[in-house]
């Protein structure tokens, strides 16, 4: 009998289990006609703040909204010069760019593939404005560093937690240590909506307010415009489902970690494999369980044909998109970061996947190195 496929991601054992409170919580945005910018985001506003450790949360439309629009209140634009991840997802330099700042790649940590702080400073000059850090597949960067550093040369900080809902750095969670932060959630995230939505968290008061301005066509108050700002809001059905499932956050989270501990003990010193590394400080939520291996794209192959459905995050780097041709960066540029892309693997994993899938997987990837 040909086993079951494993998909890459299933959302079917969070859903079943919250089915019920989910729709209820739907059914309550519905029977009370009110759609947008109400009672059931204000609730989620303060639940999420409050699970980030900041004193305020603005649910905006999208990731990629939340990132604008936290660079916005920090007053980033044209001219200005942001540090940003040179491996890291092309939305990011998107975001940043769409302020009309000018970016400055830093390349990663080669143990935790987040932007490596020891590097950062090097490309700091006077125009420099902010750093960006981005907390890939569900690590920490060093925070103390970075902060360290934003002080040290008056720099505003906007996290990029999109994939790092519940991680900490030195006991704090992520998305609370800068003076902006943005986080996406897609279905797919940590905590994902069911469709698409995001948020700014902060604990300035004055940029919470701007956010809030911001995402709503630039209004201070009813018809009064004070500047021109975007529509982005998170709207009351998701917010709704977001409530109920931050309730759960930290018990999947704490799954994904077990699961996680499975795969490392599967696949220690096999092949040329190497697995995550969690550095000391840091709490990972895995996101992503990502292994690198020489021989990517055959592993992938054949784990395929086993109807195991790996993915790669991500194959093409930012400074080779044709989007930023612009600045002529070209191959070789960034070295770690091209390595990286070329010898990335995501493996499924997902709350409630079951041992035994994740022991299949680790099977076939062993069939293939002997």
């Amino acid at each position: 009998m040909t086993p079951e496929p494993i998909p890459f991601l299933s959302f079917s054992p969070q859903h079943d289990a919250i089915r019920q409170e989910a729709l209820e919580a739907m059914a309550r945005v519905y029977d009370k006609n009110w759609f947008i910018l109400g009672d059931a985001l204000k609730a989620f506003e303060e639940a999420y703040a409050a699970f980030c450790g900041t004193s305020w949360c603005v649910g905006v439309g999208n990731g990629y909204d939340a990132l604008v629009v936290a660079l916005k209140t920090c007053d980033i634009g044209k001219g200005d010069e942001i540090i940003v991840p040179a491996n890291t997802y092309v939305a990011t330099w998107h975001a940043a760019a769409q302020t009309g700042a000018i970016l400055r790649p830093v390349e990663p940590d080669p143990v935790t593939f987040n932007i490596d702080p020891r590097q950062i400073e090097q490309h700091i000059t006077s125009k420099t404005k902010a750093i960006l850090p981005v907390h890939l597949y569900g690590q920490a960067c060093n925070m103390t560093a970075i902060m360290t550093l934003a002080r040290k040369y008056d720099l505003m900080v906007v996290e990029d937690n999109a994939q790092s809902h519940g991680a900490t750095w030195a006991g704090q969670r992520t998305g609370s240590f800068g003076h902006a932060n943005a986080t996406s959630f897609y279905p797919t995230k940590n905590l994902g909506a069911l469709g698409d939505g995001g948020a700014v968290t902060t604990s300035d008061e004055t940029k919470a307010q701007l956010a809030r301005q911001f995402r709503n066509y630039g209004f201070a108050s009813k018809h009064v415009c004070a500047e021109k700002g975007i529509n982005s809001r998170l709207d009351e059905m998701q917010a709704a489902v977001l409530s109920v499932k931050l309730k759960y956050l930290v018990q999947w989270n704490e799954q994904r970690r077990l699961l996680a501990d499975l795969y490392m003990e599967k696949l220690s010193g096999l092949g040329d494999i190497i697995l995550p590394v969690v550095k000391e400080g840091a709490e990972h939520v895995y996101h992503l369980f990502v292994i690198r291996t020489a021989h990517r794209d055959k592993l992938k192959a054949v784990l395929a044909k086993e109807g195991i459905e790996t993915m790669i995050h991500y194959p093409i780097p930012p400074h080779l998109q044709q989007a930023y041709a612009e600045y002529g960066f070209k191959k070789g540029d960034f070295p770690l970061t091209e390595r990286i892309a070329d010898t990335v693997l995501s493996l499924p994993l997902w709350p409630g996947m079951m041992e035994e899938q994740v022991v299949r997987v680790c099977r076939g990837i062993l069939k293939f190195f002997i």
